[in-house]
């Protein structure tokens, strides 16, 4: 297991809709952990790396409504 996190800035804060659909992300396989941090806007996702990659995680909350843009370089 090779743990990953990956960070995106969001632009608009989500809704309840989204938030739902986030709740049902956490619930695939080989993701660990979604957090978001409002007043920088920008939202983590830890996942198992031999399970899947960066680009299906950008996939995952684009399709749950989350209004990502640029990718974070983490430290």
């Amino acid at each position: 297991m090779t743990q990953l996190e990956v960070a995106y800035h969001y632009d608009s804060r989500p809704g309840e809709k989204t938030m739902r659909a986030l709740a049902g992300m956490r619930e695939v396989y080989g993701i660990r952990r979604i957090t978001f941090d409002e007043k920088e806007r920008i939202v983590r996702v830890e996942f198992d790396a031999s399970r899947m990659k960066e680009p299906v995680i950008a996939a995952l909350l684009r399709e749950a409504g989350v209004d990502i843009g640029a990718k974070l370089a983490l430290a």
